[in-house]
C-alpha cells in the first residue's frame, strides 16, 4: 500500500485529576509522575511519523514529547477535550443532585454545560480541527501523521472515521493507548471517507520480560 495514508491517534497519559475521575476538559493539568514513567517505558511500533499534531493542553504536549522526542509539535486547540465549564475539577458525587447536572446526564448530546460546551459544539470544533489536518496532509502530501489528544476527541474521530461504525461511548480509549486509521489511498482520505483499516498501535516486546 505505497499510497496508503495513516493517522495514529494517541490518548495522553493519566493525570491526578483523571485518577480522581474528575471532569477534566480545558483545565491545563500536567501528567502525573507515574504516567511520565509509564510513557517513557512504552514503545509503540507505529507507522513512521512525518507530522506530529497535539492538543495545546500540556498533558497532551507532554505525552507527545515523550512518545516522539525531538519531534516538532504542531498544536491544534480544536483538539482540546470538551469544556466542562463550571464543573471542571468536580467529581460525580459533588454534582449529584444538581438539577442541571442531572438533566445533562439524561440529555448530554443536546444540553450545553453551564460555562462550557454541548456535545454539538464539541463535535463541530473537533470536526474543524480534523479538516485542518486533512487539508494540511493533502496539501503537503503527508502520508503518516500522529495526533496526541484526549479521550473524547478520539472517540469522536473513531465514531466518524473508523471502518466499523460504533457509537461514541462504545469506543474504549485507555490513557496512553493508540489507534491507527489507515486509508488505502489519498483520494479516499481527502474525501473524508471512513478508513479502510483500524488497528490498535502495537507495542514492541519488552526484552526484559
Amino acid at each position: 500500500m505505497a499510497d496508503a495514508v495513516v493517522v495514529a491517534l494517541y490518548r495522553h497519559g493519566i493525570t491526578e485529576e483523571n485518577k480522581r475521575r474528575a471532569f477534566l476538559g480545558w483545565t491545563d493539568a500536567p501528567l502525573s509522575d507515574d504516567a511520565i514513567v509509564e510513557l517513557e517505558n512504552r514503545k509503540f511500533k507505529a507507522a513512521p511519523c512525518q507530522w506530529l499534531v497535539s492538543s495545546d493542553l500540556q498533558r497532551c504536549v507532554q505525552t507527545a514529547n515523550i512518545l516522539f522526542p525531538n519531534k516538532e509539535i504542531y498544536q491544534i486547540p480544536e483538539f482540546r477535550e470538551m469544556s466542562f465549564g463550571l464543573w471542571e475539577g468536580k467529581v460525580h458525587d459533588e454534582l449529584a443532585g444538581n438539577p442541571q447536572y442531572e438533566e445533562w446526564l439524561e440529555s448530554w448530546v443536546e444540553m450545553q454545560i453551564p460555562g462550557g460546551e454541548s456535545a454539538q459544539m464539541f463535535n463541530a470544533r473537533v470536526e474543524s480541527g480534523w479538516k485542518k489536518v486533512n487539508e494540511m496532509m493533502v496539501h503537503k502530501t503527508i502520508q503518516a501523521a500522529a495526533i496526541v489528544t484526549h479521550g473524547g476527541v478520539i472517540r469522536y474521530l473513531l465514531s466518524s472515521l473508523a471502518n466499523e461504525e460504533r457509537q461514541f461511548w462504545d469506543w474504549k480509549v485507555p490513557h496512553g493507548s493508540g489507534f491507527e486509521l489507515i486509508w488505502n489511498d489519498e483520494e479516499t482520505f481527502r474525501r473524508g471517507e471512513r478508513c479502510t483499516l483500524l488497528r490498535e498501535v502495537p507495542l514492541t516486546e519488552n526484552p526484559h520480560g
